[in-house]
């Protein structure tokens, strides 16, 4: 996806298939202290273009990979998103807007926020082929994952070039319909 999500406008609907990482807001605590402390190369995955799916997933059931894991709220990590941007992090999946500090990272990084159904976790997880626990094991289900996916659905909410479908949806609305 390198160089790909400079392609992405908001609004474009995306089929995701690769290696993500979960993490949530107690993960992106320790994720940041480890940052200031001992540098990006304290992290237990490679940072640079790395996708996070902001998920807590809840336990596999007997003969799947995982159990329902759809996406949490972002803005939770707010605070945290924007070191991770300006370190490599190449996109986030979520549900809900961004604050402003987020979207200017994702400008200058030429990254990209990806929005997941919220409320459908059972289906999300169809598209998780492997699930497998790096780093924070005591945080339970907010644990670091490293999740392989397939045929991901997602949608483009802010891009890299500073679109944002939340504001620019508004405005749209705002404007009236088309009448034909």
């Amino acid at each position: 996806m390198v160089r790909e999500q400079q392609l992405l406008h908001a609004g474009d609907r995306v089929i995701l298939s690769g290696t993500v990482y979960t993490s949530r807001d107690a993960a992106h605590k320790r994720l940041t202290a480890a940052m200031r402390t001992d540098g990006v190369q304290a992290l237990p995955f490679p940072l640079k273009d790395a996708v996070i799916y902001y998920a807590g997933p809840t336990a596999a059931p007997p003969g799947r990979p995982i159990g329902a894991c759809g996406p949490t709220t972002s803005g939770r990590m707010d605070p945290y998103a924007p070191m991770l941007l300006d370190a490599g992090l190449l996109a986030m999946i979520g549900k809900g807007e961004r604050s402003q500090a987020v979207c200017e990272a994702i400008e200058r990084n030429h990254a990209v926020y990806f929005c997941a159904v919220g409320g459908a976790g059972a289906l999300a997880a169809a598209h998780i082929t492997e699930c497998e626990v790096i780093a924070y094991e005591d945080l339970g289900c907010e644990s670091v994952k490293r999740l392989e996916l397939t045929d991901f659905p997602l949608l483009v909410a802010i891009d890299s070039q500073g679109g944002n479908l939340f504001r620019d949806g508004r405005a749209a609305f705002a404007a009236g319909p088309d009448l034909v």
